[in-house]
């Protein structure tokens, strides 16, 4: 039996159940526009709308849509107008694609700080040490892996970047690394860190690789500046002797082809007279087979011939038999000039021109003069 309550106190309220809220809550909110039948399927019709509404979405061109489906990555859309399962089953991220990110490896601010030296040392192809400091350009290649496969993109590129750097310096002396090879060093590391990170299906692109700096440590450098300067002395030493050689050695060569020219001209000219001489003999030796006496006498002439056009004086034996005269003359056609004539000296007689006896034989004296 319970007490009843006493007079002037008010009844206390009792706790209803959530269910009751809950269709209370409904009955309300249709009774408070005081909606029929068909205002109640024209708003339950709204709502089915607008939650399919929630299924299409659009990619914008600087970005790639990730799908997930109860956070779990499915897919990867391009720009444009694509449809999914609606709100809360399928939800999309649309991160930026297109933009260029930087990793800076070294600290190029402070080139003398031991740490910072000590992390950018490497070691070059020729066993020497060279401090190098690069910057990466990267961007997002495919959305979906670069957020589901790596888990800090930045700094695994960085790792990434800092290894494709020492690998190809490991493989370059370090005259090259310092002056021509700079931009063959960047493109090979450009090509191995993105081969690292396609292996790793990491989702980005590597723009450029940029070589800021490589210098040999602080420590080392005035002695490597002297080792520098006298390769640059042997260089220039190397390329004076090579401007001396340039010089000299055409000239040379011109010379010695112009000996041998004149010695192939001599040449041709002697075996051309021998050749000559050769063939007049033959000639001679064929007509004295072919008239012994008539050839051998004509010899004989040219040869006295010969002798005495070069003689200034010409000696006469007339005691010998057979010789009645000598019929001396002077050739008109003569262009050498006489001798002088000694003063008080007369100048010598020319004798009177006298033929040779009818049927006289002619000898070899005789012949000779004419």
């Amino acid at each position: 039996m319970t007490d009843a309550p006493a007079a002037g106190d008010e009844p206390t309220p009792q706790p209803e159940g959530l269910g009751a809220l809950l269709r209370e809550g409904v009955l309300n909110l249709v009774r408070a526009p005081r909606l029929g039948r068909r205002g109640v399927r024209l708003l339950v019709a709204i709502v089915v709308i607008g939650w399919a509404a929630t299924s299409i979405y659009r990619v914008q061109p600087d970005e790639q849509g990730v799908v997930l489906r109860f956070g779990h990555w499915i897919d990867t859309t391009q720009p444009g107008l694509h449809v999914h399962l609606p709100f809360p089953i399928d939800s999309v991220l649309f991160p930026k694609v297109t933009q260029i990110n930087q990793v800076q490896l070294g600290n190029p601010s402070a080139p003398g700080d031991p740490a910072s030296g000590r992390e950018r040392q490497m070691l070059t192809g020729d066993e020497n040490i060279v401090e190098a400091d690069c910057a990466v350009f990267w961007k997002i290649r495919d959305a979906g892996e670069f957020l589901f496969r790596v888990n800090a993109p930045e700094a695994a590129v960085k790792i990434a970047a800092e290894g494709a750097l020492r690998d190809v310096i490991s493989h370059t002396p370090i005259q090259a690394a310092m002056s021509d090879k700079r931009q063959q060093i960047a493109d090979e590391t450009k090509t191995l860190l993105q081969s690292l990170l396609d292996s790793e299906h990491a989702g980005i692109e590597i723009t450029q690789v940029q070589l800021l700096r490589v210098e040999p440590p602080l420590a080392v450098i005035d002695a490597f500046n002297d080792v520098q300067r006298a390769r640059a002395d042997q260089e220039r030493s190397r390329n004076e002797a090579e401007a001396y050689a340039n010089d000299i050695l055409p000239r040379a060569r011109g010379d010695a082809e112009r000996i041998r020219q004149d010695a192939e001209a001599y040449k041709t000219q002697v075996v051309n007279l021998a050749q000559g001489d050769a063939s007049a003999f033959l000639s001679v030796y064929a007509s004295y087979q072919n008239a012994k006496e008539v050839t051998a006498w004509r010899l004989y002439l040219d040869s006295v011939d010969e002798v005495l056009r070069k003689a200034t004086k010409v000696i006469f034996d007339t005691s010998g038999k057979g010789v009645s005269s000598v019929v001396p003359y002077m050739p008109v056609t003569e262009t050498r000039a006489r001798p002088a004539v000694p003063q008080g000296l007369a100048p010598p007689a020319i004798l009177p021109s006298v033929a040779p006896p009818a049927g006289a034989q002619p000898t070899p004296a005789q012949g000779a003069v004419r």
